[in-house]
């Protein structure tokens, strides 16, 4: 069986046990104890800060003890050290991209000036100091490396446009409102940054930046629109595209997000097999690409659920009545 650690694991349980389901053991480190994704793994480690100097060495060591393939964040923390140390974690494949474009994703501004050289559409937005004399409205105010939907402000006019900007807090820059329908394209990529899969989905309902209902839907333009978008990128591994379609029918990216989107749940429930294909990359192999291969029309609706755990000899262990769902042990 193929190891798999999980770095920033938090509360991606979803994640984990599908990579369970695809038959990878399952490494799971958090900085915090009560991550609930830890104890959904085959086994958990506490690890330190992202920031910290021994962060890279514990990931290292955990390499060496599981005889790790495969290191998949599924947060964007530690995506710039991952990518740094990528010829220093003992073989394993790491599932990020390179240093370039973890840079772009994580500014939305120089995401938006790359989108613009490439001829991808994008809103038009500007830095504060470079508005142009004539604004249509309305306008958001966003933080160039936001993420959740935090710092975002809708501006109905100048005056309320002139208020946030000094309002917020963030570095911010200034985005045309999209008027059209919004929707996230859950895309796969290889190790040489070839688009093997790309899905579409409605974004029926978000709270905090995250999707908690949505519909799966096979539109050759958002296919062929994220897979130009993660190619255009360099993204390897799994991507997140989030866009619009504008009432002149243009599409346009608002965000990418490189790693597994919030909504994971409902491209793996339609036929996505992205932790199979994962798992061929850190076995060596180089899978086709499988455009359109996925099941339209499969519905999510998400809710919140808990782990339920209990002191033992020290540690903190599921309690008895969630044996059944927590597949691994310290």
């Amino acid at each position: 069986m193929t190891a798999v650690l999980f770095t920033c694991a938090g509360q991606r349980v979803d994640i984990v046990t599908a990579f369970s389901r695809a038959g990878a053991t399952t490494i799971a480190t958090d900085v915090d104890q009560l991550a609930p994704a830890l104890y959904h793994a085959d086994r958990r480690a506490l690890v330190p800060r992202v920031d910290d100097a021994g962060y890279i060495g514990a990931l290292r060591d955990l390499v060496a003890l599981h005889d790790v393939r495969l290191i998949v964040p599924l947060t964007d923390l530690d995506h710039l050290q991952l990518a740094q140390a990528r010829d220093d974690l003992g073989g394993a494949v790491v599932l990020v991209p390179g240093e370039e474009t973890i840079a772009r994703c994580a500014d939305k501004f120089l995401a938006h000036e790359f989108f613009e050289a490439e001829g991808i559409g994008s809103p038009p937005t500007w830095l504060p100091g470079r508005l142009p004399e004539e604004v249509r409205y309305p306008v958001l105010v966003k933080a160039r490396r936001g993420f959740g939907s935090r710092h975002i402000y809708r501006a109905a006019d100048a005056r309320e446009l002139e208020f946030f900007l000094a309002y917020t807090a963030a570095d911010s820059m200034v985005q045309a409102q999209c008027r059209g329908e919004e929707f996230s394209v859950d895309v796969f990529c290889d190790l040489e940054g070839r688009c093997l899969a790309a899905i579409p989905r409605t974004m029926i309902e978000s709270k905090g930046g995250e999707s908690i209902k949505g519909m799966t839907i096979k539109d050759p333009e958002l296919v062929e629109f994220g897979c130009k978008v993660a190619e255009a990128l360099g993204i390897i591994g799994p991507a997140n595209v989030q866009c619009f379609r504008e009432p002149d029918g243009e599409l346009q990216v608002t965000d990418v997000n490189p790693r597994f989107g919030g909504g994971f749940p409902l491209p793996t429930a339609a036929g996505s097999r992205y932790p199979e294909l994962a798992l061929a990359l850190a076995n060596g192999e180089r899978p086709e690409p499988r455009l359109g291969d996925f099941r339209e029309g499969v519905l999510m609706t998400r809710f919140f659920s808990q782990v339920i755990l209990e002191e033992s000899g020290g540690t903190l262990e599921a309690a008895p009545e969630q044996a059944e769902a927590v597949p691994g042990d310290a």
